[in-house]
């Protein structure tokens, strides 16, 4: 399970890294300047996630049977929840795909207390 949260961070921030450069290099033109905001938001909190995978990886390697899986896939969940709805929601102009950004934010709220719960056991 450790390789799969390390390969799957290293995933998120590849894309993360590549999202970034499309929207500055390729979006940057095409989206005014607050849809472009929100896209790096997206970008941003992806990045912040996807070193949060590899710490989890590095925490199921330490603590195997601990809660840092629930820590992983909920900051996976967060990403695709909170970024993806910010990444649709800046380059589709939906709104109500802002209603549901907060989801993921609580999804990443909740794997950072069950990481901090995994160390502190």
């Amino acid at each position: 399970m450790d390789r799969f949260f390390f390969a799957a961070g290293s995933l998120m921030a590849f894309l993360g890294v590549a999202l970034g450069a499309f929207a500055a290099h390729g979006l940057k033109s095409r989206l005014p300047p607050d849809m472009l905001t929100i896209f790096e938001v997206g970008v941003r909190y992806q990045m912040y996630h996807a070193f949060g995978l590899i710490a989890v990886a590095w925490a199921v390697s330490r603590w195997p049977q601990s809660s840092a899986p629930l820590a992983g896939w909920s900051f996976i969940f967060g990403i695709v929840i909170f970024s993806g709805s910010l990444y649709l929601l800046s380059v589709t102009g939906i709104r109500w795909l802002g209603a549901i950004t907060p989801i993921g934010g609580v999804a990443f709220l909740i794997g950072w207390l069950l990481l901090a719960w995994t160390v502190w056991r």
